[in-house]
């Protein structure tokens, strides 16, 4: 499994929004390819910031 789907399945895990510092923590995954990732999906339209800097899967 590539980064760009550890990160997608992270935010489908998840209960609550997720900040990229909480998803670089719990993957292992440097921060700095967590917000390349999370700049991906923005553009890709799967994910939603319901709050400054915490996001989540669109519903």
């Amino acid at each position: 499994m590539n980064n760009y789907e550890v990160v997608l399945n992270f935010f489908n895990a998840a209960d609550k929004p997720v900040s990229a510092s909480q998803i670089a923590k719990a993957t292992g995954i440097e921060k700095k390819e967590v917000d390349k990732i999370m700049k991906q999906l923005k553009k890709e339209e799967k994910i939603a910031s319901p709050k400054a800097c915490y996001w989540e899967i669109k519903k």
